[in-house]
């Protein structure tokens, strides 16, 4: 499943479950790549959250979540940060860091 969310829907998000956090651009090459990508996961995976955040449009979540290009995937568990992937990845790493979350 992967749903758009604001900075304003980060707080109301399940903290303890696990989930994937990717900031993108609109704009950019590798993230429109990527979103096939994430779709494709989603498809394969549908219980496990993909939320997925305008790098652009959410400024000081970026800034708080120390995020600093896109596209940029956050790994969370337990409400941390666990693992983080910057750029273009391909499926079998996400895969790999979305089970280490169980």
């Amino acid at each position: 499943m992967i749903t758009e969310i604001t900075e304003n829907d980060y707080p109301s998000l399940d903290q303890a479950a696990p989930k994937l956090i990717e900031f993108y651009s609109k704009t950019c090459g590798p993230c429109k790549m990527l979103s096939f990508v994430l779709k494709d996961i989603a498809k394969q995976k549908p219980e496990f959250p993909i939320y997925i955040i305008d790098f652009d449009e959410n400024r000081d979540l970026k800034e708080r979540l120390g995020v600093k290009g896109f596209p940029t995937m956050l790994f969370f568990k337990d409400g941390k940060e666990v693992s983080r992937m910057e750029g273009l990845k391909q499926k079998p790493a996400i895969i790999k860091a979305i089970e280490a979350l169980a």
